[in-house]
Parts: structure tokens; C-alpha cells; sequence
């Protein structure tokens, strides 16, 4: 299969990518809306005349957000709802009180490298909020993605897969030692499988499904990072990337969720705007091969499933 090229790159912004394009009367969630590339992300969406819900925690720094969205934009269609994503309740109540169609779906929050955490439920608290916390949304909204037509599901996933595959017999740490890295690496590959296998088996409903990697970009969460001299190193070793903007960072999330240049295009890993190549072994970008395996994408969809 021929990896798919696009026009931009690694300096496109959010809002190169969808000048010019018109999304009225479409509807998008972008969970982790509030801070970061998310704001980057529903902003240029709201840019297109689109509908945009941001799906937050803290509701304050939502409103606040949407408020500035809506001043350097002009659409007044931007409105905030609570999500949390370790509150199965929380997951539920948004669902339930989704209205009509959703045209286009941002799974975009996530957390990195926290220290050991767990769920009620007894689940490691990454894998949980990265991973579990989005399946059980984006399963809740398939309904209105397929009431959309062509909707599209996109998933903000990392470069730090490379770290780890998802180890299916431990994957929150009961038996093996704790690493804040490889257990955000699982999480992350956990990403890329889910968008695997949704576009299988929601090929023939019209939804697409892709991941990506956003580029290193200097977020409140990554700032506040606190890395030992041998984890700098470690993200270090062998890199040639550049710290992007925010709005860099949301180009390639709003390609896939916006421009027609990916039309049809699903079940892939983008980077920079364009779809990743195999990862090359001591390289830092590409996408692993056991992040792109089918039958780990269905192992991970049961297991998950099974999870409740």
C-alpha cells in the first residue's frame, strides 16, 4: 500500500491546513479541549464554521477558552461540557445528552508519564485515561457517527509508542516494575490499535479512523514533566525534531479530521501531515510494526470490551 502524501509538513499550523474549507453545519468534539493542542485544534474547526464541543474537566478553563475561540473566529457555535475520562459516569452523561449527528470526533486528551495511579476499577491510570476512557466514549457516540455520513474519528496518539507495545498479560503493572514512560508508550500503542481496528469494522458505516503523532510541542503538561537527567537523555538520544507551537502541533489532528485531502483515508499513522513511514530501529519517528498488527488491534478491542 502506497503511504499517502499531502502538501503540508512539520511547520504547517492548524489553520493552514483548513484555509479555505467550509464546515457549516457539521458537528466536532475534541475531548481535551481546554489547554494545548486541543485549543489549537477546535479552533481551527470552529475557523470552518463548524460546530465545535469541547469536552473538558475543568469547566472554567473551557469557557474560558470557547469565549476566546469564539472572539477570533466570529462562530458563536462553540460550547463546553464536563468529560472525565476515568469517570465512567462522566462518559455515560455526555452520550446520553449528545444531540444529532457527529461529524467529527477528536480523542485528544490524554495524560504523560504520571506517577503510578489507579482507577477504582484497578486499572493503571494512563492506559486508563489514554486508552479506556476514549473506547468507552467513542463506542457511546457510534450512533451519531453513523447518523453523521462520513464521519471521522481521530485519534492523538505519539511517538512514544515506540516505547512499548501493549503487553497483554500485565497491562497495569501488577507484576512488573512501574515505568511512568513505558506505561504511557502502552497507552499510546493502545491508541494506534483502536484506530486499527474501528476503521475494520466501521469501514462499511462510512467512518474513518486514524492516528497521529502531533510533534513535540512545549504543552503545560510536558513543561511540568520532572525528568531525571537519565529520562532527558533518554527522550533525547538520537532525535532530530524541533519544538513545534501549539498550532503546529494541531495541524495534523485537524487534517485528518478536516481537510478532503485525507477523504477515505483510515486505519493509518500520520506525522507531520503526512502518513509515517515504518519505524526504522534506533530512529524517533516511523510507526511500529506492533502498533499497526491487526490481530493485536482485535485482541486489544475484546480485551477492552471485556473491561467493561
Amino acid at each position: 500500500m502506497k503511504t499517502f502524501r499531502t502538501p503540508f509538513g512539520a511547520t504547517s499550523t492548524a489553520l493552514d491546513v483548513v484555509a479555505g474549507l467550509d464546515l457549516t453545519g457539521r458537528s466536532a468534539l475534541v475531548t481535551g479541549g481546554a489547554s494545548g493542542i486541543g485549543v489549537e485544534t477546535a479552533r481551527a474547526l470552529a475557523q470552518t464554521g463548524a460546530r465545535v464541543t469541547l469536552a473538558v474537566r475543568d469547566l472554567s478553563a473551557g469557557r474560558r477558552v470557547a469565549d476566546d475561540i469564539i472572539a477570533t473566529t466570529g462562530n458563536p457555535s462553540v460550547r463546553v461540557v464536563f468529560l472525565n475520562l476515568v469517570d465512567r459516569g462522566s462518559i455515560d452523561a455526555l452520550v446520553e445528552s449528545w444531540e444529532g449527528p457527529l461529524h467529527i470526533l477528536v480523542n485528544n486528551a490524554g495524560i504523560m508519564a504520571t506517577p503510578l495511579a489507579r482507577t477504582p476499577e484497578g486499572h493503571e491510570l494512563q492506559f486508563a485515561t489514554n486508552h479506556l476512557g476514549h473506547f468507552a466514549l467513542t463506542l457511546g457516540l457510534h450512533h451519531a457517527l453513523v447518523a453523521a455520513e462520513n464521519a471521522r474519528v481521530v485519534v492523538v496518539a505519539s511517538a512514544g509508542h515506540l516505547r512499548s507495545p501493549v503487553v497483554f498479560d500485565d497491562i497495569d503493572f501488577v507484576r512488573r516494575p512501574y515505568d511512568p514512560f513505558l506505561a504511557y508508550g502502552q497507552s499510546k500503542t493502545a491508541n494506534v490499535l483502536f484506530a486499527v481496528e474501528a476503521a475494520r469494522r466501521w469501514a462499511a458505516e462510512g467512518i474513518v479512523v486514524n492516528a497521529l503523532m502531533p510533534g513535540a510541542v512545549r504543552t503545560e503538561g510536558v513543561a511540568n514533566l520532572k525528568l531525571t537527567s537519565e529520562q532527558v537523555a533518554r527522550q533525547s538520544a538520537g532525535r532530530d525534531w524541533f519544538w513545534k507551537t501549539p498550532a503546529q502541533g494541531a495541524a495534523t489532528s485537524v487534517l485528518l479530521a478536516a481537510s478532503p485531502l485525507v477523504a477515505g483515508i483510515t486505519g493509518r499513522y500520520f506525522e507531520d501531515c503526512q502518513e509515517a513511514l515504518p519505524h526504522a530501529p534506533g530512529g524517533a519517528s516511523g510507526v511500529a510494526a506492533y502498533a499497526l498488527d491487526a490481530v493485536a488491534a482485535a485482541r486489544l478491542w475484546e480485551m477492552t470490551e471485556a473491561m467493561g
